[in-house]
């Protein structure tokens, strides 16, 4: 199950390393891993190998050329870190350069030091013979003059010594970073660390799993991995940094945001307007714009919910009684909300519930059957249940704009409107909207819905809600609208227009 985890997480990062591209590799990165768990003459780690190999792994996912030392002696220590340096200065000035020891570490007069598995000691005075300096590894990263070094020791499990004199105190002593070097402990200076109880410490699990974040500032991922110790362990580990970093550093750059166009934009303004109003007139009018649009699917299940809804008085919508029926009609409503609207649609029985159906599923599964029913009743002659049985009459042709609005001047919110419509001629947009209806919105809507009743109550309109409407009208792809039908005629809708290309004023 670990090498299937280690799999998966290899492949996630070599993908995301094919998409970063450039951007990740634009300057070289460099890492020297050791982990040493193998100890001989002192007490052996279960974890820090295991914990080497899964950053070596995962810094190779994010574009670091790595050099991994595993159960590494002495004279291996001190080779790697050498050749690290030399590898270091001659990557350049924009170099990154991340140096990693998970393993034994201890303290003396202030110094820190890295034990090999060979290290055996008797006297606190042959320290420096027998192990590796962490200041030595400062010294190489510095001499490179590279831009960004980073150094992460997980390195305070337990003092192995800590019967020799001289060498009693714990954990590490807290290091001076030289400029441009981010250093990073397991736990606080004088702490220590937990091995872990899994296959890797806490500390790395965590450094391994946050370092992946895109995004994700340096000091941001280690403030991330502080967190997440910190609860692991109870609040009884704290992992500690330093910094005299002078440049930004993140292990994997942020995804590109996505850049809207002016249309998309106007799209996405529209449709927040239309979808907070939740008003059916609306998402029609989004619908007759934006039928392939970004947020198409959305607005015909909202217009669905909204229609059945209305259709139905509140009340769940009933199976049909017609043995004819598809028998997705038999499913409970709330489990298909197209089969819903289509259900309800039957149960008025009208042109405009039918009509309300293609709409918002016009390659729905009753599709065919609900344009059949609907352009029964649009012939001539044929009953309409919500025109009072009486043969449907064809809607009033819209009143083009009359050709003075056009010479009359800038259009502002409190000028007159001109149509040869009686019932707003000369009124403003803002007393216009409060009036009843002309015509009804949709073709052959009840007159329940529409009759008698002010535009303003229905669709809650306010001067902003105008506007944008207004603004609709100036897209191309909204131009074929002003020609259709509208309550108070087409010079309303030309009004609007009119309006919105001077600002709203």
């Amino acid at each position: 199950m670990r090498g299937l985890m280690i799999w998966v997480r290899l492949m996630v990062l070599a993908v995301a390393a094919v998409c970063w591209g450039g951007r990740v590799l634009a300057e070289e990165r460099l890492a020297l891993v050791i982990g040493n768990s193998a100890y001989g003459a002192v007490q052996p780690l279960d974890n820090p190998v295991r914990d080497a190999r899964l950053i070596a792994e995962t810094l190779e996912g994010l574009g670091f050329d790595v050099t991994l030392a595993a159960d590494a002696r002495q004279i291996e220590m001190k080779r790697a870190i050498g050749q690290f340096g030399r590898k270091l200065r001659g990557a350049g000035e924009d170099a990154t350069g991340l140096f990693y020891y998970a393993g034994h570490g201890v303290q003396s007069f202030g110094s820190n030091y890295l034990l090999p598995v060979d290290v055996a000691l008797a006297d606190a005075a042959d320290l420096d013979l027998m192990a590796v300096e962490a200041q030595s590894v400062l010294r190489q990263m510095a001499s490179a003059r590279n831009r960004t070094n980073l150094v992460i020791l997980d390195a305070c499990r337990n003092n192995p010594f800590k019967d020799i004199a001289d060498l009693n105190e714990t954990g590490l002593a807290e290091m001076k970073a030289p400029t441009g070097t981010f250093l990073a402990y397991a736990t606080a200076p004088g702490g220590v660390a937990l091995d872990g109880e899994g296959e890797n410490s806490p500390f790395t699990e965590a450094l391994a799993r946050e370092i992946t974040v895109p995004g994700r500032p340096v000091e941001q991922v280690f403030k991330q991995v502080r967190r997440a110790v910190l609860d692991l362990s109870g609040g009884g580990q704290t992992p500690w940094d330093t910094s005299s970093l002078v440049s930004d550093f993140v292990f994997v750059p942020a995804e590109p945001e996505e850049v809207m166009s002016a249309a998309e934009l106007q799209e996405a303004q529209f449709w927040q307007s239309v979808q907070a109003s939740r008003d059916a007139m609306q998402i029609m009018l989004y619908l007759r714009g934006y039928g392939d649009g970004k947020y198409a699917d959305e607005a015909r299940g909202l217009l669905s919910e909204l229609m059945a809804e209305e259709l139905q008085g509140g009340a769940p919508v009933a199976a049909a009684p017609d043995a004819a029926a598809p028998a997705a009609e038999s499913a409970p409503a709330a489990a298909d909300a197209e089969t819903a609207m289509f259900q309800a649609a039957r149960d008025d029985g009208s042109k405009a519930a039918y009509e309300a159906y293609l709409m918002a599923y016009p390659e729905g599964r009753f599709a065919v059957i609900a344009a059949a029913e609907a352009a029964a009743m649009k012939a001539g002659g044929s009953q309409d249940p919500a025109a009072g049985g009486e043969a449907v009459a064809a809607a009033p042709q819209p009143d083009p704009a009359p050709p003075a609005l056009a010479e009359a001047g800038p259009v502002t919110y409190a000028s007159p409107i001109q149509s040869e419509m009686p019932q707003i001629a000369g009124l403003t947009l803002a007393e216009a909207v409060t009036r009843s209806p002309v015509f009804p919105p949709i073709e052959g809507l009840p007159e329940s819905y529409w009759k008698d009743q002010s535009c303003s109550a229905c669709h809650q309109w306010t001067r902003e809600r105008l506007c944008t409407q207004g603004n609709t009208y100036l897209s191309l792809n909204m131009q074929r609208s002003l020609g259709k039908q509208h309550p108070f005629g087409g010079g309303l809708k030309q009004t609007l227009k009119s309006w919105a290309a001077g600002g709203c004023q």
